[in-house]
């Protein structure tokens, strides 16, 4: 598990080299990328106008959203989907990471009717949101970031996706 930081003037650059928009809602770096940029950010249940935003780790590495969104086209949901509905244990452990998911966001501020993200608990709707909780709640917490998060390539491998400072 990684604890948040408070994200410096590095990392809010880097943050906007990588989704090409200053942040909205940032919080904190929740997890580094091994190349030492922010790779999952905390965001705050609600934008400075007030709109709710129940997605509270956000990953904003573009390579490994690259690598998730292949995962993602590759039928992988879909069969995580039907494990789901069929393994009794792991729909237990999926609800256990909706539950902490849920539990850090109400932490910060408690959404009244939004459900957690990803599809949490139910379903599996984006590998992104469950990858960057498994980044920062750490292995055996959200059992299908984990399954993802395995199948990913080394990301970071070729040197950080953005240079903020310019070096």
């Amino acid at each position: 598990m990684t604890e948040p930081t408070e994200p410096t003037d590095a990392d809010i650059a880097a943050f906007k080299e990588q989704l090409g928009r200053p942040p909205r809602g940032l919080r904190a770096i929740a997890h580094r990328c091994p190349c030492g940029n922010p790779d999952v950010v905390e965001t705050a249940p609600r934008l400075e106008d007030g709109t709710p935003f129940p997605t509270l780790y956000y990953l904003t590495c573009p390579r490994a959203s690259s690598a998730i969104g292949t995962l993602e086209g590759s039928g992988l949901m879909k069969e995580m989907q039907d494990r789901l509905a069929t393994d009794p244990e792991l729909a237990a452990a999926y609800r256990a990471a909706h539950e902490d998911y849920i539990a850090r966001r109400d932490a910060i501020e408690v959404l009244q009717g939004f459900p957690s993200a990803g599809g949490m608990p139910d379903r599996v709707k984006c590998l992104h949101v469950l990858v960057g909780h498994s980044l920062v709640a750490g292995p055996g917490v959200n059992p299908f970031g984990d399954e993802a998060l395995a199948l990913l390539p080394e990301w970071w491998s070729k040197g950080p996706c953005v240079n903020p400072c310019g070096d």
